[in-house]
C-alpha cells in the first residue's frame, strides 16, 4: 500500500500489486472502479501519478440548495513516469457521506492499517516493501463560476417565489 483512506465500505488506495500500480476506488462495497498498469514496474526510482477530472460543479452547490454539484462521474488517469497507462470513466461518485463512512478507518501510508479497500486484491496490513521519497496529494476542489452563481441565485429567488 501507497496510500489509502478508507476501507471495505468506502474509500480509495493507491497501490502495487505484483509490482504493477493500482488505483482502486471502493464505492460503498457495492461498485469498484480500478486503474491498473499493464505491467510490473522495473527495479529503480519511478514517477507515479492518479489524476481524476471531476464532471460536477462541486459541493459549492449546496450552498444554493442544489444537490447538483455533487455525486458526478468523471475521468481517472494512472501514468507511470509521465505515461499514461491506464484512464478509465468512472460514472458515479459518493455524494459528501464518504467522511462518515471513513469514521472508523484510517488515512495510511505505507501499509492499510484496519480494512482494505478490495479484499481481492489483498489483505491487511498489506505493507509496502518498495522505498519511495515523496507522497504529495492536491486536492483541486471545483469552484463556481460568477456565472454558475448568478444561474443557481436566480433559481432560489424563482423558488422562494413559487416560480417554477
Amino acid at each position: 500500500m501507497i496510500v489509502t483512506s478508507g476501507g471495505r465500505f468506502a474509500g480509495w488506495g493507491f497501490y502495487l500489486l505484483k509490482g504493477k500500480p493500482v488505483f482502486c476506488w471502493n464505492l460503498l462495497d457495492l461498485e469498484w472502479v480500478k486503474w491498473e498498469a499493464p505491467k510490473a514496474l522495473a527495479p529503480g526510482r519511478h514517477v507515479l501519478v492518479f489524476d481524476f477530472l471531476y464532471d460536477g460543479l462541486g459541493v459549492g452547490t449546496m450552498a444554493y440548495n442544489k444537490f447538483s454539484g455533487i455525486g458526478k462521474g468523471g475521468t481517472g488517469t494512472l501514468k507511470v513516469d509521465g505515461t499514461v497507462v491506464d484512464t478509465k470513466r468512472m460514472e458515479k461518485t459518493i455524494p459528501i457521506i464518504i467522511i462518515i463512512l471513513q469514521w472508523d478507518e484510517s488515512f495510511d501510508i505505507g501499509s492499510d492499517t484496519i480494512t482494505g479497500i478490495n479484499d481481492a486484491d489483498y489483505l491487511p496490513p498489506f505493507p509496502l516493501t518498495a522505498k519511495f521519497n515523496k507522497l504529495t496529494i492536491k486536492i483541486d476542489r471545483p469552484q463556481l463560476s460568477p456565472e454558475e452563481i448568478k444561474k443557481l441565485e436566480e433559481g432560489m429567488k424563482k423558488a422562494a417565489m413559487g416560480i417554477q
